[in-house]
């Protein structure tokens, strides 16, 4: 049996010092659950954290569209490699920005080719997003166009800054795969995904919207700036006009082990399955050939020093599936090579081991994301997991 109890004393000694406010974090074979706790503090008031408090996933969400936009390719609603505009005909004639004329409209190119599934998956498409690309920020403002986090529709009308399939960088790309899978579905993304997803796995803290209830056991988010942490508020719009596919969900530790065990299990939990066992090793491998992933830079700071995202490096060189960042090497915490990872902005990590069937995630509720602090803690965790294995 494994020693666990290294992993409790590490996350108590990091929220009694005071690095991060509260913590949540578990981890599960595929035989199940082998590790849950939460130490430090939910909110102001002093509250205890509990395991099952409600977290903001952020981007943590698009695993989980990506596994729905599987589902309807396994039944031939989507296609990986097909123009996905068969499905979005607002990506029919994608436009890649050239800069802009002496009066200042911007110059646009037709794109060399069409977008697909894939691209949208792999963040190929061309596509970024506004915190990591000052050249789409420039745009926004020039145009007029909604920010990404304004939940409106025409937020998502954003010219390429690339061809798609020639490079990578993060984007937006995985809230337009969560269109098409609404599309191709006729449902909207928060209903498709729980009856054929959430509901299935028993995902049931896990939602684009949260009841009174759930309100209760949020976990407050905090901004680290220049003055150390100071509570934030960044609520979602009240009236989105769409499911954000690429960043949207509330949940849990517990129920994010459900999903990550299903990965371990080939896309089956509990006797349910979800996904094909060659869909899921598919969503594992490299998915976009020979392009690599690249560190995304800072985001501009806010006058108390603090901002959306700091440098984030931990990328560098590393292979990107459907839709998981996949490490073709060893890394030094002791995951395996072709294991499956990824983030939320608020600084909540999981890590996917197919080789060792070991999975971990972990939470807070801290921006900017790559918080010094919080990334090494999950760093520091992840390690011990494996030393206790």
């Amino acid at each position: 049996m494994a020693n666990l109890a290294p992993i409790s004393e590490l996350l108590k000694r990091a929220t009694d010092a005071g690095d991060v406010p509260g913590v949540a974090a578990g981890v599960a074979t595929s035989d199940g659950v082998i590790f849950e706790a939460a130490y430090g503090k939910r909110d102001l008031a002093g509250t205890a954290i509990k395991k099952d408090d409600i977290f903001r996933i952020a981007s943590m969400t698009k695993a989980v569209t990506g596994a729905c936009a599987m589902q309807m390719v396994e039944q031939g609603k989507l296609d990986l490699d097909s123009p996905i505009a068969k499905v979005l005909p607002e990506l029919a004639e994608p436009q890649v920005l050239e800069g802009y004329d002496a009066a200042g409209q911007p110059r646009f190119r037709a794109a060399k080719r069409p977008i697909t599934l894939r691209h949208l998956l792999t963040h190929t498409s061309g596509h970024v997003y506004e915190i990591w690309n000052p050249k789409l920020a420039e745009y926004r403002q020039k145009s007029g166009t909604p920010s990404n986090g304004s939940g409106l529709l025409a937020s998502l009308n954003s010219p390429l800054m690339f061809d798609p399939g020639e490079r990578w960088e993060y984007s937006i790309g995985i809230d337009w795969a969560g269109r098409a899978v609404e599309e191709a579905s006729g449902l909207k993304l928060a209903d498709y995904m729980t009856r054929n997803l959430l509901g299935p796995l028993g995902m049931l803290d896990t939602g684009f919207r949260i009841n009174d209830h759930q309100k209760q056991r949020l976990v407050q988010l905090y901004m680290r700036g220049t003055e150390g942490l100071k509570p934030f508020e960044r609520s979602p719009p009240p009236n989105a006009e769409f499911d954000a596919g690429g960043g949207g969900l509330y949940s849990t530790i517990p129920d994010y082990l459900k999903f990550t065990q299903m990965i371990l299990n080939k896309g089956k939990l509990n006797g349910v399955q979800v996904l094909k066992p060659e869909t899921v090793a598919m969503m594992g491998q490299n998915a976009m050939g020979d392009v690599n992933v690249v560190p995304l830079p800072a985001s501009p700071r806010l006058p108390t020093g603090g901002g959306m995202s700091n440098e984030v490096n931990f990328i560098d060189g590393k292979k990107w599936g459907l839709t998981f960042m996949v490490n073709p090497k060893p890394m030094p915490t002791g995951r395996s090579p072709g294991s499956m990872a990824w983030a939320g902005l608020m600084n909540s990590y999981y890590w996917i081991d197919p080789v060792r069937k070991i999975s971990g995630v972990y939470a807070t509720q801290i921006l900017p994301f790559c918080d010094v602090k919080s990334l090494k803690l999950f760093e520091d965790f992840e390690t011990a997991v494996y030393k206790a294995l």
